[in-house]
């Protein structure tokens, strides 16, 4: 068996579009994927799953309907499923997401940011 780190910063040397999470890892169930964020993105929820958000460089901000977070670099957050969010960046922000297969990034609301599922690189 050949044992291997996956290199994060490699990973995001190998696209360059914002708001298409590509998949890195996956464990059981859940998928880990890298995303570049810049400018917002849509109101959305997933109502089968939480959504997880850690940031690997730059500032990131997640809109809720009553409020907002507001996540830097070496930080997590944890949205709730079935709740209404809109993450946004106003200057390129790395991001890698925690979700289980099959999670579509803009959940329900669909639209021209739908990115293709199981994308991996």
């Amino acid at each position: 068996m050949q044992y291997q780190a996956i290199s994060i910063d490699e990973k995001f040397k190998k696209f360059s579009e914002v708001y298409q999470p590509k998949v890195i890892a996956q464990m059981n169930d859940y998928q880990f994927k890298l995303a570049r964020v810049r400018g917002e993105f849509v109101w959305h929820s997933h109502a089968e799953t939480d959504e997880t958000f850690l940031v690997i460089d730059g500032e990131l901000t997640i809109e809720f309907r009553d409020g907002n977070v507001k996540l830097g670099s070496g930080q997590m957050f944890i949205v709730p499923r079935g709740v209404e969010h809109k993450p946004s960046a106003e200057t390129e922000c790395k991001i890698m997401l925690i979700e289980p297969v099959g999670t579509v990034n803009t959940g329900g609301t669909g639209g021209n940011l739908t990115a293709p599922n199981d994308a991996w690189i």
